[in-house]
């Protein structure tokens, strides 16, 4: 699932997981209803939320011990499993400190082991990459297609279209608390936008020109806030090099130019009228 900050993600995460009950509807998750059969539920999923589930005040190998023992294994059993995945995340080096003093990536790999101690059929995972930075985020990647490869359907929530980009199947964008798109990356990306032509100029005060020169060779633009920016939507890179030709013969400098995908905002203002990042705020339903 993606959508903005608010759009209703959460709330839907939480309402399938049986942490809260729906106002109205019905849903099933792995073929039980999430009202009347809970229990059920819960015996076959996994959630792992924004916030750390672990306690601070344990290393990470008392958490998973701990949770292990929840879950009803043993002793020897419970101490193999957290072995096992501390050396499976890559955190077994730091197994004997407290959680509190793990840096943001290492505490996120945890969180993710933590909802592995018994491997569940379904895992929710709600943003589990906000905050972390691009190496933390790329190792909390390769483990989930690891967990996809064993066999755990994965339901991911995230704002990054890169991230759904690189890990989903299937893509249902939701915002306001409605799902206005569905499908796969490549066919969200062809409905909401054929390709976009990025140009900077080397002189801003030739953005007129440049302007008229674009609307001529591709049609509409979209406008950036910075005065030396300009981007049209394109439908190859042959015709984004057309356009380019055409700037440069209308005497206008180029400092930079790339061809590509929508962006993010691109796919957001195309589906839902405002920018990803919108601040403006907004009560999600479901």
């Amino acid at each position: 699932m993606l959508g903005p900050n608010g759009a209703g993600k959460t709330t839907t995460i939480r309402m399938l997981a049986t942490l809260i009950r729906p106002d109205a509807g019905s849903a099933h998750v792995l073929g039980h209803d999430i009202v009347h059969e809970a229990d059920a539920v819960r015996g076959r999923i996994s959630l792992t939320g924004q916030l750390a589930s672990v306690d601070e005040d344990l290393t990470g190998r008392e958490n998973l011990v701990l949770l292990g023992r929840l879950l009803g294994l043993r002793r020897a059993a419970a101490k193999l499993r957290a072995d096992e995945l501390l050396g499976a995340f890559g955190i077994a080096e730091a197994s004997g400190r407290l959680v509190k003093n793990f840096s943001g990536g290492m505490r996120r790999r945890l969180d993710i082991a933590a909802s592995l101690v018994v491997t569940p059929e379904l895992m929710f995972l709600d943003e589990p990459t906000t905050g972390l930075d691009p190496r933390s985020r790329n190792q909390v990647w390769e483990i989930v297609r690891a967990l996809v490869q064993e066999g755990t359907t994965v339901l991911l929530c995230t704002q990054y279209l890169e991230e759904a980009d690189q890990l989903a199947d299937g893509i249902a964008v939701i915002d306001r608390g409605r799902v206005i798109a569905e499908g796969t990356p490549a066919q969200l990306k062809s409905s909401v936008g054929r390709g976009a032509l990025h140009v900077t100029l080397a002189d801003a005060a030739q953005r007129p020109d440049a302007e008229r020169a674009l609307t001529r060779a591709l049609g509409a633009l979209t406008l950036q806030p910075d005065a030396a920016r300009l981007s049209a939507t394109c439908s190859d890179a042959e015709e984004a090099g057309r356009a380019v030709a055409e700037l440069t013969a209308a005497g206008i400098g180029i400092a930079d130019f790339s061809f590509g995908r929508p962006s993010l905002d691109e796919v957001f203002l195309a589906l839902t009228g405002h920018p990803a990042d919108s601040s403006v705020e907004y009560e999600a339903t479901a």
